[in-house]
């Protein structure tokens, strides 16, 4: 069989068997090792399948995962995140929306802390939605802002995905933390325009909070200066070239572990955020070898320099094949995750933008972007999902309509991405 015929029948097979519920790691590490056991014969498949997870996994740009996802989990079992809600809430409760404002800033605090963003809906789902219902919030805004403020935990540095869109392309994991800044603060301000206008629209969906006095507020702070010391550590250490990211990671870490212990957390606690972190980075470095086979075996077949071929010959402005990219990305967001939508696609899809002109770490922000928007976009919006199997009292209809008019906003943001690179790459370009 042709090489390139047989790259294009493994795509179809990893998409199908991922479609069908296999897990990517598992998917992708049986189609690469079939595919190579046809091109190159058992003996070397076994070989590579053997060698891959070690030689994938012993890089010290890499060892900056587990470090991010302890920051999350640390923070979560410690109770700042529940700080910073409480604080946020304090601070703009008073503003149409101002519980559903604040959990989109309590949300751009978890982010700063964590870099998963499943689990910073699963948090604000138990924290922040009985919060609002209790206020008389209508449940399915209330729902529908937990699910898009669980988006910026993809974007805002630390970004898990970010981290591993590096180590997959081969880009400077640095430049894209601080890259991911400036869009993750735009998003906020959108998420915030379009819950005062919903709000202004329909004020029934969120009565207006009582004040809090001044004092209140300023004592709420030191409760979060966690969040922001994290946060000063990761992108001023990378920004000024003091620390590499997985060095600010180490710091950023005991930041939170030093802040948790003072603030008396029990050892169960400590216990099970270790074991969350564990966890979550076994599955991630699962779906890392699996698919580096896969990758593997697509470049055995020549299909990423195939397909680069194929796009650079067609007569066309290279903004045209942008376009159907992200119209790609935007439709296999409906079935697909994000974690598995990027490890799929990037090895064909990247090669051709990079040969177009486009900028890897420019590119990269617009898919994480791509990817946050799949993560609430029916039928298989992730984070909607969440929220929904946790209170299986709110229809997951609702939700995805509640979230319908956020989808605009990220209409705008990805227009402005696009629109504006140089906006995007204004931090990288100007670190040390």
């Amino acid at each position: 069989m042709d090489p390139i015929t047989l790259g294009y029948l493994g795509m179809a097979a990893l998409i199908l068997l991922v479609v069908l519920g296999v897990p990517v790691a598992y998917a992708s590490a049986a189609t690469g090792i079939a595919g190579i056991m046809v091109l190159r014969g058992p003996t070397v498949a076994e070989g590579l399948a053997g060698i891959i997870p070690f030689t994938n996994s012993a890089q010290y740009s890499l060892s900056v995962l587990p470090l991010f996802v302890a920051i999350g989990f640390l923070a979560m079992h410690a109770g700042i995140t529940t700080a910073a809600y409480d604080a946020a809430r304090k601070w703009v409760g008073r503003a149409p929306g101002g519980l559903a404002t604040a959990t989109i800033f309590a949300s751009a605090g978890f982010a700063a802390v964590s870099g998963a963003s499943t689990a910073s809906t699963a948090v604000f789902t138990r924290l922040a939605l009985p919060e609002m219902e209790a206020r008389g919030y209508d449940r399915a805004f209330a729902a529908a802002v937990v699910a898009v403020g669980g988006t910026l935990a993809a974007l805002i540095p630390p970004s898990a995905l970010l981290v591993i869109y590096g180590i997959l392309v081969e880009a400077s994991v640095a430049k894209l933390l601080l890259a991911g800044f400036l869009p993750g603060i735009l998003s906020i301000v959108v998420y915030l325009i379009v819950i005062t206008v919903v709000v202004k629209l329909r004020p029934d969906l969120a009565p207006l909070e009582p004040s809090v006095p001044f004092l209140e507020k300023l004592r709420a702070l030191p409760k979060v200066s966690g969040v922001f010391a994290v946060v000063g550590v990761i992108l001023l250490g990378i920004y000024m070239g003091w620390m590499t990211p997985t060095e600010s990671a180490g710091v950023a870490t005991a930041i939170i572990l030093v802040m948790a212990l003072a603030g008396r957390m029990g050892l169960r606690d400590f216990g099970n955020g270790l074991l969350d972190t564990i966890q979550t980075t076994a599955m991630i470095f699962m779906v890392l070898w699996g698919v580096m086979i896969f990758v593997r075996f697509l470049a055995f077949t020549g299909l990423p320099a195939h397909v680069t071929g194929q796009v650079l010959a067609l007569d066309v402005p290279r903004w045209v094949i942008l376009a159907a990219v992200i119209v790609l990305y935007l439709l296999l967001g409906m079935i697909l995750d994000g974690l598995g939508m990027m490890l799929l696609t990037l090895p064909v899809v990247f090669p051709a933008m990079v040969s177009l002109g486009y900028d890897p770490i420019w590119f990269g922000i617009l898919l994480i972007k791509l990817i946050e928007v799949g993560v609430v976009t029916p039928p298989v919006g992730l984070n909607c999902y969440v929220v929904s199997g946790m209170r299986p009292d709110i229809p997951l209809e609702k939700i995805f309509k509640g979230v319908t008019p956020f989808l605009v906003g990220e209409i705008f943001i990805i227009g402005v991405i696009v629109a504006f690179p140089d906006l995007i790459l204004l931090l990288p370009n100007m670190m040390q």
